[in-house]
């Protein structure tokens, strides 16, 4: 799963060449609320890993939470590589919202039986 604000790949840009995004079947568990919804209270969400691994290198995580009417992410934590760290982004939270419920609903990245 990959990540794309303002047009940029957040996830290609801080995790070292190899890496991969969160697998969506650990953002989108089937009959839970996705994981990317944001509440009131912060809650860190990882993102991506390095090709050597999470627990080598680290993860790259953000902290999500809602302020009202937008909803924020920040306190990046970046796997151990040259990138830099992304900035603080704010979102307008019924845009947001809707994003990840049309996420929630499309099941067609699942497998098939």
């Amino acid at each position: 799963m990959r990540f794309w604000v303002n047009g940029e790949d957040v996830v290609e840009g801080a995790v070292e060449e190899g890496g991969r995004g969160a697998l969506a079947a650990e953002l989108l568990p089937v009959g839970r609320p996705s994981l990317l919804r944001a509440t009131g209270e912060a809650r860190p969400l990882e993102l991506g890993e390095p090709e050597c691994t999470g627990g080598c290198c680290g993860y790259l995580s953000v902290v999500v939470r809602r302020f009202g009417e937008v909803v924020q992410w920040s306190d990046w934590e970046v796997p151990y590589a040259p990138a830099p760290t992304p900035p603080e982004f704010h979102f307008e939270a019924s845009q947001y919202d809707a994003e990840v419920a049309r996420v929630e609903a499309d099941l067609t990245w699942r497998a098939q039986p």
